[in-house]
């Protein structure tokens, strides 16, 4: 439906059951004295606009007070020029969100900020933690006046309001502070938080979400992805390493280790997260998304006239599927650029155009052929479904649907919102039925060790749960519920 926002704006927001899968954040920070750092933090933000499109946040310092700025919207929505000036200083956070569980209300927005006796402290957070619980006990112990939420509102949001309470409460060193509770997380994270004198970066000891360090001239940034560091003209140093805390400040940068490593990188950013001219673990994105589809055209390949792409995601490995099969590759679909994530849902009658609000037919192009269509993954159908009748309905004789990743199985609690498992089509139905389902004439799914080679990661250094339910990390409690196939 369209809904008045406070502000007077009206916006639109995709039925649920067609969104792709998102990630819980962007993290981004940088420590440049003489620069202006709440513009390179815009920028950087803008370059992971895709990890989080409900919030966006920038806390700055000027060496004496830290200020914050947040609001519900897309990065270039929440700050304008004059907003902008008003942000000074030399160290800077920032953070944009995307909610997996939490409510989206400006209240879950980052960066989330504690006074200390010290100053201050801002902090963003990408990822979930799975011992919230016990955070919470253990803060009650050490600030008992610490306004602890629910165990039952706990959420992504909370879990990083939590973890900003534990450091302001244990004493005026962050960087001590820091030591001590980061080894006490559980679960995915990748963190950047402030003072008003220095930057700090840290990396759960899995590294199941990416972060990076950059140079700049006269000063280092860290962010979620390395295309961030490009828009705002930093070197690519290397990886913040999984369980590293970094310390930046006038004394230089500095780093320790407050857990040893043991890598378990998400595959999923590989197939859709991460943006194509990103590298994670020195893999381009772009090109191992190529090398998926020639792959998945090695793995079901089909007689055919044209190899399309669902746009954009689906894009270099059509291109991979079309160099390896020798099929023309074309664009059968043309994408709206301008309709994504906002903050309200569609009226019955926009609901009804379904796909058509985000993609159109080029007729054609595709009217009486047989069509290859790539897609990174099928979460719930209902996306595929629409698409297969939609080109059906422009005049292709046959559609052949082929998916870079392997079926989505089994929920994510590290930080992307894969729904419960009953929610999942993969689970209750063949490939076979879900081909049917949808419509499709047929349909084939990268397998997950061609997916996993494609990577040239080697497959014990991945987390690879959504598609094996095997899960690097304890999972939640009270979340077992998620991996039934039965309606709670």
């Amino acid at each position: 439906m369209l809904v008045l926002r406070p502000d007077g704006r009206l916006s639109l927001d995709i039925d649920p059951q067609e969104r792709a899968p998102q990630d819980a954040c962007g993290v981004f920070g940088v420590w440049a004295p003489g620069e202006d750092v709440s513009q390179l933090t815009y920028y950087g933000l803008f370059a992971l606009q895709h990890r989080g499109q409900e919030s966006a946040g920038i806390a700055v310092s000027n060496g004496r007070r830290i200020m914050v700025f947040k609001d519900m919207g897309l990065v270039a929505q929440v700050f304008d020029e004059a907003t902008l000036t008003s942000l000074k200083g030399r160290v800077a956070v920032g953070h944009t969100r995307y909610s997996t569980t939490g409510a989206s209300n400006w209240h879950n927005a980052q960066p989330t900020f504690r006074a200390t006796t010290a100053g201050g402290l801002a902090l963003g957070h990408n990822g979930n933690l799975t011992n919230t619980a016990e955070l919470q006990q253990w803060l009650a112990e050490v600030n008992p006046t610490e306004r602890v939420p629910e165990k039952k509102t706990m959420d992504s949001t909370n879990d990083t309001s939590l973890v900003t309470a534990l450091l302001v409460s244990l004493g005026d060193d962050p960087e001590t502070a820091a030591m001590e509770v980061l080894p006490r997380l559980r679960g995915a994270f990748c963190i950047t938080f402030m003072t008003e004198t220095a930057l700090f970066a840290a990396r759960d000891p899995h590294g199941i979400r990416p972060l990076v360090l950059g140079r700049l001239a006269n000063g280092w940034v860290v962010a979620s992805e390395t295309a961030a560091l490009d828009i705002v003209g930093a070197s690519f140093v290397r990886e913040v390493e999984p369980g590293e805390l970094i310390t930046i400040d006038e004394a230089g940068l500095r780093t320790q280790r407050f857990a040893p490593a043991d890598p378990k990188g998400c595959l999923f950013e590989y197939v859709y997260l991460a943006r194509p001219d990103t590298t994670i673990a020195g893999q381009g994105v772009h090109a191992t998304r190529v090398e998926i589809g020639r792959q998945l055209a090695r793995e079901h390949p089909v007689e055919a006239d044209l190899v399309i792409p669902v746009p954009e995601s689906g894009t270099p490995s059509a291109i991979g599927y079309a160099q390896e099969s020798g099929i023309d590759y074309g664009q059968g679909l043309v994408k709206n650029s301008y309709v994504g994530r906002t903050f309200i849902q569609p009226s019955q009658t926009i609901r009804q155009l379904g796909i058509r609000l985000k993609l159109n037919p080029l007729r054609e192009v595709i009217d009486g052929k047989r069509l290859v269509v790539v897609d990174d993954s099928i979460v719930r159908g209902n996306t595929q479904r629409a698409l297969v009748r939609m080109l059906r309905e422009a005049g292709a004789r046959e559609v052949h649907v082929r998916i870079s990743s392997p079926p989505v199985e089994w929920p994510c609690f590290y930080g992307i919102d894969f729904a419960s498992r009953a929610e999942l089509i993969a689970p209750g139905l063949t490939v076979e039925e879900v081909c049917r389902s949808i419509g499709a004439d047929s349909l084939g799914h990268v397998s997950l060790d061609g997916l996993t080679a494609a990577t040239e990661i080697p497959a014990p250094q991945l987390c690879r749960a959504c598609f094996d339910g095997s899960y690097p990390i304890g999972i939640p409690p009270g979340q077992a519920e998620l991996l039934h196939l039965e309606e709670s």
